[in-house]
């Protein structure tokens, strides 16, 4: 398991859990980001700004800080 912020961009990446505490949790829940959806890292900010993501289980993308993106576990998904 890597971080999001470690994990290469182009690749779908299955969310495996969240290192932070309840409140990162919440905030992903109403984001719509569950354990096991299937994600793609879209682009990383310029001069360490948001991540923007592509969530393939319900086709949304979503741009999240890198504090909120480094607490998000994910492993590569092999096609």
């Amino acid at each position: 398991m890597i971080s999001l912020i470690s994990a290469p961009r182009n690749k779908q990446l299955k969310i495996m859990g969240v290192s932070g505490g309840h409140g990162v949790r919440r905030r992903l829940l109403s984001l719509g980001l569950h354990k096991n959806d299937i994600i793609e890292l879209d682009s990383h900010g310029v001069f360490g700004g948001a991540i923007l993501i592509k969530d393939l289980s319900s086709d949304t993308s979503v741009a999240l800080g890198r504090g909120v993106a480094s607490k998000i576990m994910v492993e590569i998904v092999d096609k």
